[in-house]
């Protein structure tokens, strides 16, 4: 118990120092990334949101001044600039306590690039290179920026402070062409308190958005790092599998090569036994019926070539009839069509008739497409079997018994014992146990063979049914 408490603190160790070192290699180089592409994302949209807000603030002011100035300078459709009393008006309206406070310096540039008006006195009437904003705005277009003092007009000024600049076109009524643009410098404080707490939000929201993405980046390479710790841990174990499996497997092949290759031994034997046999015997009876030819040339009288040719006859009678009782035991019937019980059914029926004992069945009906290899194993299983129980138990409680669980076919023959006469009605031509374990075991299965201590002898053989040999 302590020695497996160890190894599962050793595994768990190993799993927190290999989960560790991943999740710390992510958390570097993906807070590294993570941080990188929130600046980025955070500069760019912080960008973004105060382009978007001068511009709306560029809008609403123009359309605040237009609304204002417009009306006072229809003038300029005609003058480069303006009389008196529009100037006069112009001054009463921008010094205005709300409006200068809002708005500390207005200026109107006609249609030529030089001031028309300006809360400047001295810049009336003077001209200076179009600034970018100008000439945006007398293509119809309200642009803004923050102002730049090294330009030349704002060094004339004396500007000192930054103020937001937002030049807005004013139109003639009527036919709404650009006539003037008036260039509006705004107080900043509004704008920057404004922007400042934009900023702060869309930084807040990104770095939360950031830390959600890592931390749940970081939570799927946890659970990543610990499935392959996991899976480890089983293809370790399945490749164990395997190599006990490839030793069985290669035991099998060896034993099916030997197997193989006895059952090759034990044929050339069994035709040698059965030219033997045809020596032996119908060829010596057929040679002595050639000789009463000859001699039934030779008889003198009738009386003795009809005994000549009356032994002549029994002679070829022998032949033949031990070259058929040799034959029933080489040639199988037709078992190629036949399923497994009509198969089992066959081979007891031929062995009822020659012995004349009854053999008890037990085999369903299991409607398989077998090879026919495995059929004549079955035939030859059985047979030898059964012959084997008449032969030295006599026949007693003579059971077949067949059956499939998933892809293994068993067939096994059984007797209760007894003595049998050791004789058998036909001349034995199998290949008996030791034939039918190679046979099976050719194939890939396991035969066995066991003899009860109350009597009584049980054969038993297990087959692999291949895959595609189904149910038709």
């Amino acid at each position: 118990m302590v020695a497996a408490v160890g190894l599962d603190g050793g595994e768990m160790d190993l799993r927190r120092r290999v989960s560790l070192s991943l999740t710390s290699q992510f958390a570097i180089t993906g807070s590294i990334i993570m941080v990188a592409a929130m600046i980025a994302a955070g500069m760019f949209t912080s960008h973004t949101v105060t382009q978007a807000t001068i511009e709306n603030t560029a809008a609403s002011t123009a359309l605040f001044v237009n609304n204002l100035l417009e009306p006072l300078t229809q003038d300029l459709a005609r003058e480069d600039l303006l009389p008196a009393d529009k100037l006069a008006a112009i001054d009463h309206l921008v010094r205005e306590e709300d409006f200068r406070e809002r708005f500390p310096h207005v200026e109107i540039w006609n249609d030529k690039g030089a001031f028309a008006y300006s809360t400047s006195r001295n810049m009336i009437g003077r001209t200076f290179s179009p600034p970018v904003g100008l000439t945006r705005a007398l293509t119809g277009e309200v642009a803004a920026h923050y102002t730049d003092p090294q330009a030349r007009e704002h060094r004339a000024r004396g500007f000192d402070e930054g103020y937001l600049e937002v030049y807005i076109p004013l139109r003639e009524t009527g036919s709404g062409r650009v006539i003037a643009v008036a260039e509006v410098h705004e107080t900043t404080k509004p704008l920057t308190e404004l922007l400042g707490w934009l900023r702060l939000k869309v930084w807040i929201a990104i770095a939360g958005a950031t830390m959600a993405i890592t931390a749940g980046l970081f939570g799927i390479v946890y659970r990543g790092s610990c499935l392959i710790l996991t899976q480890q841990r089983q293809l370790q174990e399945r490749m164990s599998e395997i190599e006990m499996a490839s030793r069985d497997i290669r035991i099998l092949k060896e034993r099916v090569q030997r197997a193989s290759g006895r059952v090759a031994e034990m044929a050339e034997n069994h035709l040698r036994r059965i030219g033997a046999d045809l020596h032996d015997g119908p060829a010596q009876l057929i040679g002595l019926a050639s000789l009463k030819v000859e001699h039934v040339r030779c008889a003198p009288t009738q009386e003795a070539r009809e005994r000549e040719l009356e032994a002549m006859g029994t002679y070829l009678s022998d032949a033949l009839n031990d070259i058929r009782a040799m034959s029933k035991g080489l040639v199988l019937p037709e078992i190629e069509g036949m399923h497994l019980h009509e198969i089992v059914a066959r081979v007891v029926r031929n062995h009822e008739r020659r012995t004349g004992m009854e053999v008890s069945v037990r085999c369903t009906d299991f409607p398989l497409c077998l090879p026919r290899a495995v059929k004549l194993c079955v035939y030859r299983f059985i047979q030898e079997g059964l012959s084997n129980a008449y032969r030295h138990a006599g026949g007693n409680g003579q059971v077949v018994t067949c059956a499939i669980e998933g892809a293994v076919l068993t067939v096994l023959v059984e007797d209760s014992g007894g003595s049998g006469d050791g004789k058998s009605h036909e001349p034995d031509h199998g290949l008996g146990l030791i034939g039918l374990r190679e046979r099976v075991e050719s194939l890939g299965g396991t035969f066995h063979v066991e003899r009860r201590p109350m009597g009584g002898t049980r054969v038993e053989m297990k087959l692999v049914i291949e895959e595609g040999n189904g149910y038709e």
